[in-house]
Order: C-alpha cells, then sequence, then structure tokens
C-alpha cells in the first residue's frame, strides 16, 4: 500500500495525486489537511493544520528551527496532533512506501518511521538545509518535468534517483488537435493551400478575434485586474479570456483547444495542461518561495517549448510577446511532456512498492525465525 502525502496551499498537489492514482495498481491513501476531494475511491487520512498560530507570534516560535526545517513553530498544537495522526498510521497500515508532495517535516518524520519516502521534486533553487535533508533521505525523487529542465547542475546522489517523467496532466491521454489558427501558424498542423487560382465565390468573411486564455492558480496572483486590461487594450484583434478561481472553465481542455495562445502562470500543473495540449503560450512567473516559477518560465523559454517571462510585461510587449508564441508554435511542448507522465509515475511508484514490500516480508519472517530460535 502506498501513502500519499498532499499539501493544503493551492490545488495543484491534489490534482497531481488524483492523476497519478488512476494509474496505480497499488491501493493508495491520501494524507493531507485538505478534505478527501469528490470520488475519492479509497481511505483518506485528514490531518489537522498547522498554520493556525496568530501571524504575530510566528516570528517568535521559531518556525524553522534556526533554518534547519521549514515549518515546525513552536507551541503550535497542530504539529503534535498530526504527527500523532501520522504515526498511528503508519504503525496501524504498515505502508510500503509513502509520496511526499510536498514537506520536509512530513517526510522527515515517515523517514524516521522507517518507512521509504519518494519525494515530489520542485524547480527553483532547492539548496537550502531543508530541502537538502529531504531530497538526501529520500528513496527517489519523482519530477513531473523533464531531467534538462532543473536537475543539470544537481549533485549526482540526487541525479541518480530522479524520475524525471516530464509533465503530469489530467490530459495526457488526449490527442491534441491540428487544427488551423486564425493566424494559420504552421506549428498547427495547417494543410497546404492548393495550387492554381482560387476559386470565385462570395467574400470571405470578416477574421475572427484571435483569442488569448489566461490561466490563473490557486495558489495566489500577483498580477492585477487593471494589468491585465492594459495587456488587452495594446492588443487590438485579440480576444482575452481569464479562468481561475473566480472564473474557472467548464471545460478547460475546450478552453484550451480553442486558444490561439495560452498566458498561464508557471505552476507545473497549468504548465502540465498547456503542454498536453501543444498549445502555443506565454508562461508568466508568479511569485513563489524558492522561485519556483521563475525557474519553470526559464525553463521553459531555454528549451524551446513556449515564451517564458520573469513577471508580468508592461503592456507596450504584449502585441510582440503573442506574435513569438504563435511564431514557436505548440509542438515544442514535446520536449515537456512526453504524454504518458502519470502513467510512467505509476509504474515506478508501483514498482518500488512491490520491491519494498517483499523487503519487508523478508524481515518479518528473518525476525520469526530468529524468535523461534531464540525460545527453543
Amino acid at each position: 500500500m502506498i501513502g500519499w502525502y498532499v499539501h493544503h496551499q493551492g490545488l495543484g498537489h491534489l490534482t497531481r495525486l488524483q492523476t497519478v492514482a488512476e494509474h496505480l495498481s497499488s491501493p493508495v491513501t491520501g494524507i493531507s489537511s485538505l478534505p478527501a476531494p469528490d470520488g475519492w475511491p479509497s481511505e483518506w487520512l485528514q490531518l489537522v493544520r498547522d498554520d493556525q498560530m496568530p501571524a504575530g507570534e510566528v516570528v517568535r516560535a521559531d518556525p524553522t528551527a534556526g533554518d534547519v526545517l521549514h515549518w515546525v513553530p513552536r507551541h503550535d498544537a497542530g504539529l503534535a496532533h498530526r504527527a500523532a495522526a501520522l504515526t498511528e498510521w503508519i504503525a496501524r497500515t504498515r505502508p510500503s512506501l509513502v509520496v511526499v508532495d510536498v514537506s520536509v517535516e512530513v517526510a522527515t518524520l515517515v523517514r524516521l518511521c522507517g518507512v521509504p519516502v519518494v519525494v515530489l521534486a520542485m524547480p527553483g533553487e532547492r539548496t537550502d538545509r531543508a530541502h537538502v535533508l529531504a531530497y538526501d533521505l529520500a528513496d527517489a525523487l519523482l519530477a513531473p518535468w523533464p531531467e534538462a529542465a532543473h536537475a543539470t547542475a544537481w549533485p549526482g546522489s540526487w541525479r541518480d534517483k530522479l524520475w524525471a517523467v516530464g509533465g503530469i496532466s489530467r490530459f495526457d491521454d488526449r490527442v491534441p488537435s491540428r487544427r488551423r489558427t486564425s493566424l494559420g501558424s504552421a506549428a498547427d498542423g495547417i494543410d497546404a493551400l492548393a495550387d492554381g487560382p482560387a476559386s470565385a465565390g462570395p467574400e470571405p468573411a470578416e477574421a475572427s478575434p484571435r483569442r488569448v486564455l489566461v490561466l490563473w492558480g490557486g495558489g495566489g496572483r500577483s498580477t492585477s485586474a487593471a494589468e491585465v486590461a492594459a495587456a488587452r487594450a495594446a492588443t487590438p484583434g485579440w480576444e482575452w479570456v481569464e479562468r481561475g478561481p473566480g472564473s474557472p472553465s467548464p471545460d478547460l481542455w475546450a478552453d484550451l483547444e480553442s486558444a490561439d495562445v495560452v498566458v498561464t502562470h508557471g505552476g507545473q500543473n497549468a504548465v502540465a495542461e498547456v503542454a498536453a495540449a501543444r498549445r502555443p503560450a506565454v508562461v508568466v512567473a508568479q511569485p513563489r518561495p524558492f522561485d519556483e516559477q521563475v525557474a519553470t518560465a526559464a525553463a521553459v523559454d531555454r528549451l524551446g517549448a513556449a515564451v517564458g517571462v520573469r513577471a508580468w510585461p508592461r503592456a507596450t510587449a504584449w502585441p510582440g510577446l503573442l506574435d513569438r508564441a504563435l511564431d514557436r508554435g505548440g509542438e515544442g511542448w514535446r520536449r515537456w511532456s512526453t504524454g504518458h507522465g502519470a502513467a510512467s509515475a505509476a509504474a515506478r511508484l508501483d514498482e518500488l512498492a512491490a520491491r519494498h514490500a517483499r523487503h519487508a516480508r523478508h524481515a518479518r519472517h528473518a525476525r520469526t525465525g530468529d524468535d523461534i530460535r531464540t525460545a527453543s
């Protein structure tokens, strides 16, 4: 059995669990301070929150334990309740492994209980003491991005246990359409025009506006509505449609398919969704700890998957950015998304869980044999 810890911030961690769980052969227990999602088919261990301390008291509570960890404020009752619930569950169920997405403290506690840990590898600068601890103790590092995106400068000990499966998207099984865009971009598989003069016919209708789909995540945004309005005003001939927590998409795949260019924040799941749809894109980093989204925006740009920028550009830059995204097209996303990232992650986890389950059985048999010999 596999346990899977989900951080409560944003929605991407939970979406990733649900996406991979659909491909797992091993039974999986969700672990989080979030409630179980609708339709979750198996056990869910809901933990109490560990961030209820008044903001004015957090600094005095030494939340990082002298920069050794990320979040362990003194006298936060939630920490003790979480640890007790998690260790009781481990002792009762004896999981083969636990996936941690993401928490250095949970990864460390699980490993202290003698349980193998798979840590979700994150973009950005992860060389602080806490991340080094989690990455060092992990049995494997599951990366929902290609190795060339973030791991080229990693130490060899991390690369040796890296599972870089590429983007993990709930749309991995979809086939992107090869449709004509309103600009007739060759990157979208446009059929060549027939030779010879055009046949006589009615005057063509006025071209419909090209469409920009803007995707916001559940983890917050720094871009203001005024900045988006200024970008819209600077790009006549483009229709801008926003989707996010305040205006969720009724059908995100259809929205992606209908977009000439997608403008998305740099969260891993949003980027994976755009990559699965193979849409031309501008990835705009939003502020996050450890420059996570800045690193992702730089990586997609460097790999030629999309246009990546560190922050929301000035309004006058947007006509050129949208044209650059169209010129680049969407086929470069093949370097980011294999189309089977979730299935690859599940296969790796099933294999590792089976291996550790065999080791655990052998260890129990060995202990039983020793007990028999001692008693005799």
